[in-house]
Protein backbone atom coordinates (compact mmCIF):
# COMPACT_ATOMS: atom_id res chain seq x y z
CA UNK A 1 0.00 0.00 0.00
CA UNK A 2 1.51 3.57 -0.99
CA UNK A 3 0.66 6.98 0.74
CA UNK A 4 0.07 9.58 -2.12
CA UNK A 5 0.24 13.18 -0.51
CA UNK A 6 -2.99 14.67 -2.51
CA UNK A 7 -3.39 18.57 -1.52
CA UNK A 8 -2.16 18.58 2.27
CA UNK A 9 -4.17 14.66 2.60
CA UNK A 10 -2.52 12.36 2.85
CA UNK A 11 -4.80 9.10 0.94
CA UNK A 12 -3.19 5.64 0.26
CA UNK A 13 -3.52 4.33 -2.77
CA UNK A 14 -3.41 0.68 -3.93
CA UNK A 15 -2.18 -0.64 -7.62
CA UNK A 16 -5.21 -2.81 -8.94
CA UNK A 17 -4.10 -5.95 -10.03
CA UNK A 18 -5.66 -6.76 -13.26
CA UNK A 19 -4.38 -3.45 -15.17
CA UNK A 20 -1.39 -0.99 -15.48
CA UNK A 21 -3.89 1.38 -14.49
CA UNK A 22 -2.35 4.33 -11.85
CA UNK A 23 -3.41 3.09 -8.50
CA UNK A 24 -6.83 3.64 -6.63
CA UNK A 25 -7.15 5.99 -3.91
CA UNK A 26 -8.46 3.76 -1.21
CA UNK A 27 -10.99 6.72 -0.19
CA UNK A 28 -13.97 7.10 -1.92
CA UNK A 29 -16.59 10.09 -2.82
CA UNK A 30 -19.83 8.87 -3.38
CA UNK A 31 -22.40 10.72 -5.55
CA UNK A 32 -25.68 8.68 -4.86
CA UNK A 33 -28.41 10.91 -3.78
CA UNK A 34 -31.35 9.36 -3.45
CA UNK A 35 -33.91 9.79 -4.92
CA UNK A 36 -31.90 9.89 -7.99
CA UNK A 37 -31.50 12.90 -9.52
CA UNK A 38 -32.53 14.85 -6.28
CA UNK A 39 -29.54 17.05 -6.51
CA UNK A 40 -28.89 17.22 -9.82
CA UNK A 41 -28.73 21.08 -9.71
CA UNK A 42 -26.74 21.39 -6.36
CA UNK A 43 -24.07 18.34 -6.47
CA UNK A 44 -21.66 20.32 -8.79
CA UNK A 45 -21.05 22.98 -6.11
CA UNK A 46 -20.42 19.74 -2.91
CA UNK A 47 -18.37 17.91 -5.77
CA UNK A 48 -15.81 21.39 -6.16
CA UNK A 49 -15.30 21.25 -2.08
CA UNK A 50 -14.23 17.86 -2.50
CA UNK A 51 -11.77 18.34 -4.40
CA UNK A 52 -10.40 21.32 -2.86
CA UNK A 53 -10.45 19.20 0.73
CA UNK A 54 -8.02 16.63 -1.43
CA UNK A 55 -10.48 13.73 -2.26
CA UNK A 56 -9.52 12.61 -6.03
CA UNK A 57 -11.49 9.29 -6.67
CA UNK A 58 -15.04 9.79 -7.49
CA UNK A 59 -17.84 7.21 -7.69
CA UNK A 60 -21.39 8.25 -9.86
CA UNK A 61 -23.74 5.51 -11.76
CA UNK A 62 -25.55 5.97 -14.61
CA UNK A 63 -28.87 5.67 -12.69
CA UNK A 64 -27.94 8.17 -10.33
CA UNK A 65 -28.09 10.86 -12.84
CA UNK A 66 -25.07 12.35 -11.30
CA UNK A 67 -22.51 11.91 -13.83
CA UNK A 68 -23.52 15.47 -16.17
CA UNK A 69 -22.59 17.61 -12.69
CA UNK A 70 -19.66 15.28 -11.78
CA UNK A 71 -18.42 16.16 -15.51
CA UNK A 72 -18.84 19.46 -14.87
CA UNK A 73 -17.53 20.45 -11.12
CA UNK A 74 -14.50 18.32 -12.74
CA UNK A 75 -13.83 21.12 -15.72
CA UNK A 76 -14.89 23.68 -13.22
CA UNK A 77 -11.65 22.56 -11.41
CA UNK A 78 -9.56 22.43 -14.15
CA UNK A 79 -10.41 25.77 -15.28
CA UNK A 80 -10.17 26.83 -11.39
CA UNK A 81 -6.76 25.33 -11.18
CA UNK A 82 -7.31 23.11 -8.19
CA UNK A 83 -6.46 20.41 -10.84
CA UNK A 84 -3.67 20.87 -13.27
CA UNK A 85 -4.98 17.61 -14.91
CA UNK A 86 -8.10 14.98 -15.18
CA UNK A 87 -5.64 12.23 -14.79
CA UNK A 88 -5.18 13.30 -10.88
CA UNK A 89 -8.53 12.49 -11.27
CA UNK A 90 -9.84 8.29 -10.61
CA UNK A 91 -13.47 8.14 -11.90
CA UNK A 92 -15.54 5.48 -11.62
CA UNK A 93 -18.87 4.76 -12.93
CA UNK A 94 -21.33 1.96 -13.86
CA UNK A 95 -23.18 0.14 -16.52
CA UNK A 96 -27.04 -0.21 -15.58
CA UNK A 97 -28.97 -3.35 -15.59
CA UNK A 98 -30.97 -2.10 -18.78
CA UNK A 99 -27.64 -1.67 -20.10
CA UNK A 100 -26.56 -5.08 -19.34
CA UNK A 101 -26.82 -6.97 -22.73
CA UNK A 102 -23.52 -7.11 -24.82
CA UNK A 103 -24.54 -5.01 -27.61
CA UNK A 104 -25.47 -2.02 -25.53
CA UNK A 105 -22.16 -1.72 -23.25
CA UNK A 106 -20.14 -0.18 -25.43
CA UNK A 107 -22.86 2.57 -26.29
CA UNK A 108 -23.49 2.78 -22.33
CA UNK A 109 -19.84 3.70 -22.25
CA UNK A 110 -19.69 6.67 -24.71
CA UNK A 111 -22.93 8.29 -22.95
CA UNK A 112 -21.55 7.58 -19.60
CA UNK A 113 -18.39 9.95 -21.11
CA UNK A 114 -20.12 12.27 -22.99
CA UNK A 115 -22.05 12.96 -19.98
CA UNK A 116 -18.73 13.50 -18.19
CA UNK A 117 -16.95 14.96 -21.13
CA UNK A 118 -14.32 12.88 -20.24
CA UNK A 119 -12.15 10.95 -22.86
CA UNK A 120 -11.94 7.56 -20.75
CA UNK A 121 -13.06 6.24 -17.16
CA UNK A 122 -10.55 4.76 -14.47
CA UNK A 123 -12.91 2.29 -13.39
CA UNK A 124 -16.28 0.75 -14.78
CA UNK A 125 -18.20 -1.76 -13.34
CA UNK A 126 -21.43 -3.90 -13.58
CA UNK A 127 -23.87 -2.50 -11.62
CA UNK A 128 -25.69 -5.54 -10.51
CA UNK A 129 -25.76 -8.90 -11.58
CA UNK A 130 -29.08 -8.64 -13.57
CA UNK A 131 -30.59 -7.79 -16.71
CA UNK A 132 -33.78 -5.20 -17.67
CA UNK A 133 -35.44 -4.99 -21.21
CA UNK A 134 -33.22 -1.75 -22.64
CA UNK A 135 -34.19 1.76 -23.35
CA UNK A 136 -35.29 2.90 -19.45
CA UNK A 137 -33.32 3.89 -16.76
CA UNK A 138 -35.48 3.82 -13.44
CA UNK A 139 -35.05 2.62 -9.74
CA UNK A 140 -37.16 0.72 -8.56
CA UNK A 141 -38.18 -0.87 -12.22
CA UNK A 142 -40.94 -2.88 -12.88
CA UNK A 143 -40.60 -6.84 -11.88
CA UNK A 144 -41.98 -7.62 -15.67
CA UNK A 145 -38.96 -5.53 -17.54
CA UNK A 146 -36.43 -8.22 -15.46
CA UNK A 147 -35.16 -10.75 -18.31
CA UNK A 148 -32.13 -13.46 -18.14
CA UNK A 149 -28.10 -11.95 -17.43
CA UNK A 150 -25.46 -13.40 -19.30
CA UNK A 151 -22.88 -12.81 -17.70
CA UNK A 152 -20.15 -13.83 -20.34
CA UNK A 153 -21.13 -12.51 -23.09
CA UNK A 154 -21.89 -8.79 -20.91
CA UNK A 155 -18.32 -9.31 -19.37
CA UNK A 156 -17.20 -9.84 -22.85
CA UNK A 157 -18.11 -6.93 -23.93
CA UNK A 158 -16.84 -5.35 -20.54
CA UNK A 159 -13.43 -6.71 -21.77
CA UNK A 160 -13.56 -5.05 -25.29
CA UNK A 161 -14.12 -1.80 -23.58
CA UNK A 162 -11.07 -1.65 -21.59
CA UNK A 163 -9.21 -2.65 -25.12
CA UNK A 164 -10.60 -0.06 -26.76
CA UNK A 165 -8.86 2.70 -24.26
CA UNK A 166 -13.01 4.09 -22.85
CA UNK A 167 -11.44 2.74 -19.28
CA UNK A 168 -8.37 1.52 -17.81
CA UNK A 169 -10.32 -1.13 -15.37
CA UNK A 170 -12.84 -2.85 -15.14
CA UNK A 171 -15.26 -4.56 -12.43
CA UNK A 172 -18.46 -5.79 -10.89
CA UNK A 173 -20.96 -4.50 -8.23
CA UNK A 174 -23.37 -6.74 -6.12
CA UNK A 175 -21.66 -9.98 -6.77
CA UNK A 176 -21.45 -13.04 -4.75
CA UNK A 177 -18.24 -15.25 -4.35
CA UNK A 178 -20.34 -17.53 -7.07
CA UNK A 179 -21.29 -14.89 -9.31
CA UNK A 180 -17.86 -14.18 -9.41
CA UNK A 181 -16.38 -17.61 -10.31
CA UNK A 182 -18.08 -17.57 -12.85
CA UNK A 183 -16.99 -14.60 -14.35
CA UNK A 184 -13.48 -15.49 -13.36
CA UNK A 185 -14.45 -19.15 -15.29
CA UNK A 186 -14.46 -17.24 -18.54
CA UNK A 187 -12.82 -13.99 -18.42
CA UNK A 188 -9.39 -13.08 -20.12
CA UNK A 189 -9.49 -9.71 -17.87
CA UNK A 190 -10.38 -10.53 -14.42
CA UNK A 191 -12.43 -7.87 -12.69
CA UNK A 192 -10.08 -5.08 -10.72
CA UNK A 193 -13.01 -4.36 -8.29
CA UNK A 194 -16.16 -6.13 -6.61
CA UNK A 195 -17.97 -3.41 -5.07
CA UNK A 196 -20.64 -4.21 -2.09
CA UNK A 197 -22.00 -3.02 0.80
CA UNK A 198 -20.49 -3.01 3.57
CA UNK A 199 -19.75 -1.85 6.87
CA UNK A 200 -19.37 -2.78 11.05
CA UNK A 201 -22.69 -4.54 11.00
CA UNK A 202 -22.44 -6.40 7.52
CA UNK A 203 -18.50 -7.25 7.17
CA UNK A 204 -18.54 -9.27 4.26
CA UNK A 205 -15.60 -11.21 5.65
CA UNK A 206 -16.40 -14.62 3.13
CA UNK A 207 -16.61 -12.46 0.06
CA UNK A 208 -13.19 -10.00 1.31
CA UNK A 209 -11.11 -13.26 1.94
CA UNK A 210 -12.30 -14.56 -1.79
CA UNK A 211 -11.59 -11.49 -3.21
CA UNK A 212 -8.31 -11.08 -1.55
CA UNK A 213 -7.45 -14.67 -2.65
CA UNK A 214 -8.21 -13.78 -6.30
CA UNK A 215 -6.60 -9.97 -6.56
CA UNK A 216 -9.45 -8.22 -6.25
CA UNK A 217 -10.02 -5.12 -4.51
CA UNK A 218 -13.43 -4.78 -2.24
CA UNK A 219 -14.68 -1.14 -1.95
CA UNK A 220 -17.01 -0.87 0.58
CA UNK A 221 -20.61 1.29 -0.19
CA UNK A 222 -22.56 2.17 2.41
CA UNK A 223 -19.80 2.43 5.02
CA UNK A 224 -21.51 4.56 7.50
CA UNK A 225 -25.07 2.38 6.83
CA UNK A 226 -26.73 4.77 4.07
CA UNK A 227 -28.98 6.19 6.28
CA UNK A 228 -31.94 8.24 4.77
CA UNK A 229 -31.81 5.78 1.37
CA UNK A 230 -33.80 3.02 0.12
CA UNK A 231 -30.86 0.79 0.31
CA UNK A 232 -29.51 1.85 3.42
CA UNK A 233 -31.01 1.83 7.76
CA UNK A 234 -29.42 3.73 10.09
CA UNK A 235 -28.47 0.88 12.61
CA UNK A 236 -24.94 2.01 12.04
CA UNK A 237 -24.93 5.35 12.96
CA UNK A 238 -27.16 3.95 16.29
CA UNK A 239 -24.94 1.40 17.17
CA UNK A 240 -23.69 1.37 21.03
CA UNK A 241 -20.94 -0.28 20.36
CA UNK A 242 -19.06 2.04 17.35
CA UNK A 243 -20.78 5.28 19.59
CA UNK A 244 -18.06 3.99 22.61
CA UNK A 245 -15.65 3.62 20.62
CA UNK A 246 -15.91 6.97 19.06
CA UNK A 247 -16.51 8.26 22.17
CA UNK A 248 -13.11 6.95 23.95
CA UNK A 249 -11.20 7.90 20.65
CA UNK A 250 -12.77 11.48 20.63
CA UNK A 251 -13.12 10.54 17.18
CA UNK A 252 -16.90 10.82 15.20
CA UNK A 253 -18.83 7.29 14.79
CA UNK A 254 -18.11 7.81 10.54
CA UNK A 255 -14.68 7.98 11.03
CA UNK A 256 -14.59 5.12 13.22
CA UNK A 257 -16.48 3.10 10.68
CA UNK A 258 -14.21 4.21 7.91
CA UNK A 259 -10.87 3.53 9.86
CA UNK A 260 -12.44 -0.46 10.42
CA UNK A 261 -13.07 -0.43 6.29
CA UNK A 262 -9.41 0.79 5.78
CA UNK A 263 -8.15 -1.88 8.37
CA UNK A 264 -9.43 -4.10 6.77
CA UNK A 265 -7.72 -3.56 3.57
CA UNK A 266 -10.86 -2.29 1.14
CA UNK A 267 -11.70 0.73 -0.64
CA UNK A 268 -14.41 2.83 1.11
CA UNK A 269 -16.72 5.28 -0.22
CA UNK A 270 -18.34 7.99 1.97
CA UNK A 271 -21.25 10.55 0.77
CA UNK A 272 -21.50 13.54 2.18
CA UNK A 273 -22.26 17.20 1.48
CA UNK A 274 -21.44 18.54 4.75
CA UNK A 275 -18.24 20.50 4.84
CA UNK A 276 -17.00 20.08 8.17
CA UNK A 277 -17.98 16.49 7.71
CA UNK A 278 -16.53 16.07 4.38
CA UNK A 279 -13.28 17.13 5.80
CA UNK A 280 -13.70 14.76 9.06
CA UNK A 281 -14.17 11.70 6.76
CA UNK A 282 -10.70 12.33 5.18
CA UNK A 283 -8.76 11.90 8.77
CA UNK A 284 -8.91 8.38 9.47
CA UNK A 285 -5.35 7.45 7.90
CA UNK A 286 -2.79 8.69 11.40
CA UNK A 287 -4.77 6.94 13.97
CA UNK A 288 -5.76 3.40 14.39
CA UNK A 289 -7.91 1.34 16.08
CA UNK A 290 -6.79 -0.69 19.23
CA UNK A 291 -6.81 -4.69 18.71
CA UNK A 292 -10.03 -4.22 21.66
CA UNK A 293 -11.62 -1.77 19.55
CA UNK A 294 -11.37 -4.14 16.72
CA UNK A 295 -12.67 -7.72 18.36
CA UNK A 296 -15.05 -5.79 19.72
CA UNK A 297 -16.15 -4.48 15.97
CA UNK A 298 -15.67 -7.76 14.79
CA UNK A 299 -18.57 -9.03 17.51
CA UNK A 300 -21.02 -7.46 16.58
CA UNK A 301 -24.38 -9.04 15.31
CA UNK A 302 -24.36 -9.35 11.64
CA UNK A 303 -27.30 -7.91 9.24
CA UNK A 304 -27.15 -6.79 5.68
CA UNK A 305 -29.13 -3.56 5.07
CA UNK A 306 -29.99 -4.14 1.67
CA UNK A 307 -30.87 -7.59 0.91
CA UNK A 308 -32.19 -6.25 -2.65
CA UNK A 309 -35.66 -7.22 -2.57
CA UNK A 310 -36.41 -5.53 -5.79
CA UNK A 311 -34.04 -7.54 -7.55
CA UNK A 312 -36.60 -10.50 -7.08
CA UNK A 313 -39.04 -11.41 -9.58
CA UNK A 314 -41.22 -14.75 -9.46
CA UNK A 315 -40.19 -15.64 -12.93
CA UNK A 316 -36.59 -15.27 -11.85
CA UNK A 317 -33.82 -15.32 -12.32
CA UNK A 318 -33.83 -14.47 -8.62
CA UNK A 319 -36.97 -15.70 -6.88
CA UNK A 320 -35.15 -15.33 -3.25
CA UNK A 321 -32.80 -13.28 -1.40
CA UNK A 322 -30.51 -16.49 -1.01
CA UNK A 323 -30.82 -16.90 -4.61
CA UNK A 324 -29.66 -13.40 -5.45
CA UNK A 325 -26.28 -13.48 -2.53
CA UNK A 326 -25.89 -17.06 -2.94
CA UNK A 327 -26.43 -17.78 0.26
CA UNK A 328 -24.60 -14.77 1.32
CA UNK A 329 -26.63 -13.24 3.46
Amino acid sequence: MELSTIAGQSIPTFPLYSTAEKAIPLLGFGTAEYPFGASIHTLKEPILEAIKLGYRHFDTAAIYLSEQPLGEAISDALRLGLIKSRDELFITSKLWCSDAHHDFVLPALKKTLQNLKLEYLNLFLIHWPLSLKPGKYEFPFQKEDIVPFDPKSVWEAMEECQGLGLTKSIGVSNFSCKKLETILSTAKIPPAVNQVEMNPLWQQKKLTKFCEEKGILVEAYSPLGAKGTAWGTNRVMECEVLKEIAQAKGKSLAQVCLRWAHEQGVCALVKSFNKERMKQNLDIFDWKLTADESHKISQLPQCKGFPGAAFLSDDGPYKSVEELWDGEI
